[in-house]
This record gives C-alpha cells, structure tokens and sequence, in this order.
C-alpha cells in the first residue's frame, strides 16, 4: 500500500480527487490532508476539505497551511469555484476539527514518523511544500515523490503560459522544481484529455449519499465550460491521484522541467525540456502528457459509487 500526504485547495476537482483516493484505501493510505489558499482563501478551502470528508464519513486529519504565496499576494478562482470554493453542494454538521498543528509542522512530523517513505499529492499552488522543504530539509530522503496538478508542457490556464497553481506561486513551484525529489506532473493537457462530459454527469443523480454530493458539484463546476461553448470539464486534479492508481491508462514520458519566475508574459510557466540531443538536462519530471477518458471517467465513477 502506497502512504500519501494530500495538499490542497478545495476547490471541485480537489473534491474529486480526494474522494477517488478514499475510494481507493486498499491501495492508497490517505494520512492526512493540509490546506493552503488557492482557489480560494485557506479559511474556505480548509472548510471545504472537512465537509468532503464529512460526506464520505472519513475521520482524517486536516491541517491550515499557508495563506499566501511567499511573494505574490493571493490570486483565488471564484469565477470557477464559487464564493466559497466549492459552491453547489450544501453540507451541514460538519463535525470534525482542525489539527492544532499548521501545515509545514504537520506534513514534517506525519513525513519523518513513518518508517518507509511517502507520496505527496499537491493539487494547489507549492506553497505549504516550498515552505516545508526551505525549513525542514531532511524531509526530503523520506518523500518517495511528489505527485501533483500544475502546469503544461504546451499551454496555460491562468495565462497563455502559465497554469494557475503555478501562476498562483511560481516562486513555490520553483522551489520545489529544483528539490530533487522525482516529480509525477500532471498539467493542463492531460487534465483535458481527463474531462467529463456534461451528460456523464447525470449518472451520478438521485443515487448514494456522495454521488448527490459529486452531482451537485459537477452540476455547478460545469457552467464555467459550459459558458465557453464546451460540452466537457476537465477533472484536474483526479489526474495525479488516478495515475498512482492506473498509470496504464496514462501516456507519459520523462522531462526536465523548470519554472519561470521573472518573466513578464510567461510568469509561472513549467518550461519542459523536450529537446533530444545528448547534452540536455537530466530529467527530474514525469510528464503526463494523454489519457484513455473513458477508462478515467469508468474508474473515478466506480470509486464514487463505491462511495455510497
């Protein structure tokens, strides 16, 4: 069984994934969940994380983690997400509590009291792990790899260069960049090829307790493209999390990549080395690059209705 840490902004596609990895616990070890702000303020997200594990009736710590990137001020994503972060389902009788612990303490100490190593998936801007590998570097031998969502070899989201984690703290991402810890990145293009269709979202109405919870998401995630004229919406961050489950269904292969932090037009771009001559960098980054939909879309349903 693969022990991971999950940091997050919940966020829909965060909801999702993490339910996915719950889904999963015979596979996955989920020991514990750490907030940061991203699509919305840390107070919200971190909300939203315990509401997502009040309906899928988990008792797992939740850690607040950082409030801002290290330099920018906080950049959030209502026009997708809503006021709260996570708008559509409503949860009540939240019952469970914050870690007294901020995150950087809490993801050391869970890290560095386990015997063996662990994952990390990072579905939110880097900032909680930046801060984490900068104080406490001897974490690093005990971290297997980091598995996140951010970034694109070819296209953006927030800018036409930059996806919006990394445009949220292109600093952290750096950071974590040049760490030396194996990187899983799951960027924008394979976070497209992993969309749902707005009719498969109908499969999950009037069925359990958490497949009306991911219907009222989905219902509310998907105006934002439907607004654009598509008939999809990409799950992002499922992405990581289904490629520790089923990386056959995955096409990725190995890049270095960087992350520009002083550029005007391209702040916050993950800058894959694609190049094939003998001289190029080492890679340090499995890049996701397609999916089979259909078998993303059968799995991540059956984890839901599995769920229920």
């Amino acid at each position: 069984m693969r022990r991971i840490l999950i940091d997050c902004d919940p966020g829909h596609d965060d909801a999702m994934a993490i339910l996915l990895a719950l889904a999963n616990d015979t596979v996955l070890e989920v020991a514990g969940i750490t907030t940061v702000g991203g699509n919305q303020t840390v107070d919200k997200v971190s909300e939203n994380a315990l509401k997502i594990l009040t309906i899928a009736n988990r008792e797992i710590e939740v850690a607040k983690g950082a409030r801002e990137p290290l330099i920018k001020p906080l950049q959030c994503a209502p026009e997708a997400h809503g006021d709260t972060g996570m708008d559509g389902p409503i949860v009540e009788n939240i019952t469970m509590q914050f870690s007294k612990k901020n995150a950087v303490e809490f993801l050391r100490d869970k890290i560095l009291a386990f015997d063996g190593k662990t994952t990390i998936v990072a579905l939110g801007p880097l900032t909680n792990l930046a801060l984490l590998l900068k104080t406490y570097p001897e974490v690093k031998e005990k971290i297997e790899e980091i598995a996140l969502m951010g970034g694109g070899y070819s296209i953006g989201n927030a800018t036409a260069a930059a996806e919006f984690n990394f445009y949220v703290d292109p600093h952290a991402a750096h950071i974590v960049y040049h760490s030396g810890i194996p990187i899983i990145q799951a960027g924008c293009e394979v976070s497209h090829a992993a969309s749902i269709l707005h009719t498969e979202i109908e499969q999950f109405k009037e069925k359990g307790r958490v497949s009306g919870f991911v219907y009222d998401l989905l219902k509310f995630y998907s105006k934002f493209s439907e607004g654009l004229n598509l008939d999809r919406s990409p799950i992002f961050d499922a992405c990581p999390v289904m490629y520790l489950l089923h990386p056959e269904i995955f096409t990725a292969k190995e890049h270095y990549v960087d992350i520009e932090i002083s550029g005007g037009l391209t702040e916050g771009m993950s800058v894959t080395d694609r190049r094939v001559w003998y001289d190029m960098p080492k890679p340090n980054t499995t890049v996701l690059y397609d999916v089979d939909r259909e078998k993303f879309i059968e799995y991540l349903s059956s984890a839901i209705f599995a769920l229920d």
